[in-house]
């Protein structure tokens, strides 16, 4: 999904002026529906099948209990909702629950409009350990969670096993370091075939970097400290880069712009044997396919080099100035969402990871995995994952921006730029929005 730099910058340039509304009036009361129930909107921005899956979810914790009915309410993009909940923030109309993409991190902290859900994780003494802790690090600043994971996925290695086969090369190994990556495009690169793709799209080139234990900020990716400069054009950038340009020098890299659907065309019409995706879109990759789809982990230069990955997707934010039993039950339903049953069942019907890693035991999850051993392979490399800054991910609030920068970086390799010129422009690009 592309991100729109001039409308994030806008919302950013509001958060002071939330933080200095703060209102003396008597606490809200809850809404109520019209059986009773304490009323708890939930702003969101899943459409299509991810909707219906989302709202399964709704109508099994609505159906579970008697105090609480959970409303969803599409919003839109992640754009469009935050544009909407800033409107409203802090505000007896905001959202109960609202849910926002991952680099709206620190955006939703910086408004002081959110109430975290330490509150109640320390107020129930509720054990977090239950948890995915390379999930939950994410939105983890300082030792305090601000929000739930929902929705989260991270990059794997996707390939054509048939065209593996017929390249004389092992189907049931595929490439983990550059050097692998690059002599499997050789040999897959035909006429009718380009061996190897990268979407032209930010969040790739972070979590090439990430992989390698690589910085995107300074700070600690802006975590132990407001971030001041850009570092993500040292040797892990260059080396994720130099991969790129010298692959489609050598005419083995497809460049297929920046559609996610163009790029999963490319693959699935055989005109690319290797490309990066989501976690999130593996099933529906395997399920369109006319041959067999291998899954594997992001490469790395050398397997030394391997750190990890670092969550994408989005997370629950819990609205503040709304009143206190609205709060709980939002609570009570990120409780329920989050359980080993309801993470089971969101897992197998969208491809994203459980947050509850005890889910992957449930009866429905291991009938899909020996449908789709492929699922497998994208939660092992996450519980493989070490937890660091780099797989923390970095917290700026021009995030959108710099990915466009980043994008824009990428393009120029294929006009000819060299892979230092183009990192230091968006490096530089991005160290001159932070702190606005």
């Amino acid at each position: 999904m592309k991100k729109k730099w001039g409308l994030f910058a806008g919302l950013a340039s509001s958060v002071l002026l939330l933080g200095a509304c703060g209102s003396e009036e008597a606490a809200p009361e809850a809404a109520a529906t019209a059986d009773g129930k304490t009323e708890v909107v939930f702003w969101h921005a899943m459409s299509g099948d991810l909707e219906t899956a989302l709202n399964n979810q709704v109508d099994d914790f609505n159906a579970s209990q008697d105090d609480y009915e959970v409303t969803p309410i599409f919003q839109g993009t992640y754009e469009e909702a935050l544009t909407k909940f800033n409107a409203v923030a802090g505000s007896a109309d905001a959202p109960a629950i609202m849910q926002t993409f991952e680099v709206g991190t620190k955006y939703m902290i910086d408004t002081n409009k959110i109430t975290p859900v330490q509150e109640f994780i320390d107020k129930e003494n509720f054990d977090t350990g239950v948890w995915e802790e390379n999930i939950l690090s994410y939105y983890q600043v300082d030792g305090k969670q601000y929000s739930m994971p929902f929705n989260s996925s991270t990059p794997v290695l996707i390939y054509n096993k048939d065209a593996f086969k017929e390249a004389g090369l092992d189907a049931e190994k595929a490439p983990r370091t550059y050097d692998e990556l690059k002599q499997a495009a050789k040999a897959l690169t035909t006429d009718d075939q380009t061996g190897f793709t990268i979407l032209n799209y930010g969040w790739f080139f972070e979590q090439l970097v990430a992989a390698q234990g690589g910085l995107y900020v300074d700070n600690d990716n802006g975590r132990s400290g407001n971030p001041t400069k850009a570092v993500f054009d040292g040797e892990e950038g260059q080396n994720a880069f130099n991969l790129i340009k010298d692959m489609y020098d050598e005419k083995t890299f497809l460049n297929v712009g920046q559609n996610w659907d163009d790029m999963r065309a490319a693959f699935q019409s055989g005109n690319v044997a290797m490309y990066l995706d989501s976690s999130a879109g593996v099933r529906t990759v395997v399920d369109n396919a006319p041959f067999d789809v291998g899954v594997s982990y992001l490469p790395v230069p050398n397997e030394s080099d391997r750190e990890g990955v670092v969550i994408g997707g989005a997370s629950l934010w819990m609205g503040d100035g709304i009143a206190d039993e609205t709060k709980q039950g939002a609570w009570e339903f990120m409780k329920f969402a989050a359980s080993k049953e309801a993470q089971a069942k969101w897992h197998v019907e969208t491809g994203y990871f459980a947050i509850n890693p005890d889910a992957y035991n449930e009866p429905i999850v291991e009938e899909v995995w020996a449908e789709y051993p492929q699922l497998k392979v994208t939660v092992d490399q996450l519980s493989e994952t070490k937890t660091s800054p780099a797989t923390q991910g970095a917290l700026i609030s021009s995030f959108p921006q710099s990915r466009q920068s980043v994008v824009n970086a990428m393009e120029s390799l294929y006009q000819g730029v060299s892979v230092e010129d183009a990192l230091k422009r968006a490096a530089d690009e991005t160290t001159s929005t932070l702190g606005q």
